[in-house]
């Protein structure tokens, strides 16, 4: 009933699943648009389905949307989570076996056993050296951040494959531990509101209206943005100049958490 109070409908607990699939889209109607999207070892509560399609709301950040039933399952729980930009899943533990599926950071996976080299997981092998213990978190989200530069700009996209402005803050904050809603403007809720004539510091966040930055240091940003259509470190003062010359509009938060 995680929705209750907030609309008008008939209310269920829920069933509770796992994204079973490395990156599925979260949709804002059944085979409609894409919001966000959600990847392996993400929980879920399972609240509809509807024409092959389920209604989930995802445990990380309370973001609701569809997705195809294809991509729920009911794993054993996680113990381990990627913490490097990208892996693969293979068959066999062997580099010259095909591989089954690539995995983005973050990711999920509940390791069954492991010789130092290979995990062994429900789903296949996975370099051992490219997973942490779920407790083992990382502490700096502006380093987890830049595990992503060069990644493609995609609008609504949280992996390595694509991803945009909210989508790296949030795969940056959620490493660490801290938790972190999907989109920009939910983001501005964290942390503490800064002076317009604080100095910046690494791990602040800049705001424009629809977009969000990680500032790096006392010079740099990072951000997915769509004038370099990628993850890319910038200048802090000539971002905020370029996006003014472009009717963005000025910086319109600072928050350091």
């Amino acid at each position: 009933m995680a929705l209750k109070g907030q609309v008008e409908a008939s209310f269920t607990d829920g069933t509770l699943m796992q994204i079973a699939v490395p990156l599925a889209d979260l949709l804002k109607s059944q085979g409609g648009a894409r919001d966000r999207q959600v990847i392996m070892g993400d929980s879920v509560t399972v609240i509809d389905h509807d024409q092959g399609h389920a209604f989930i709301q995802a445990a990380k950040d309370g973001y609701c949307g569809w997705v195809v039933e294809s991509a729920l399952g009911t794993g054993p729980v996680p113990t381990h989570w990627v913490a490097t930009p990208a892996t693969h899943l293979y068959p066999e533990p062997r580099v010259q076996a095909r591989e089954i599926a690539a995995l983005t950071l973050g990711a999920k996976l509940h390791v069954t056993a492991s010789d130092g080299k290979w995990a062994q997981t429900p789903h296949g092998y996975i370099p051992a050296p490219h997973l942490r213990s779920l407790t083992d978190i990382a502490t700096d989200p502006v380093a987890t951040a830049e595990l992503l530069l060069g990644t493609p700009y995609l609008w609504g996209g949280n992996s390595r494959a694509g991803i945009d402005c909210s989508g790296t803050v949030q795969a940056a904050l959620l490493a660490c531990g801290i938790a972190c809603p999907g989109d920009s403007d939910q983001q501005q809720s964290l942390g503490h509101a800064l002076p317009d004539d604080a100095p910046h510091q690494r791990g602040d966040l800049v705001f424009w209206k629809g977009h969000v930055a990680l500032i790096v240091d006392g010079t740099r940003l990072i951000h997915a943005n769509g004038h370099s259509m990628s993850v890319a470190y910038e200048d802090t003062a000539a971002c905020i100049a370029r996006v003014i010359a472009q009717g963005g509009g000025p910086v319109t938060a600072r928050r350091r958490l």
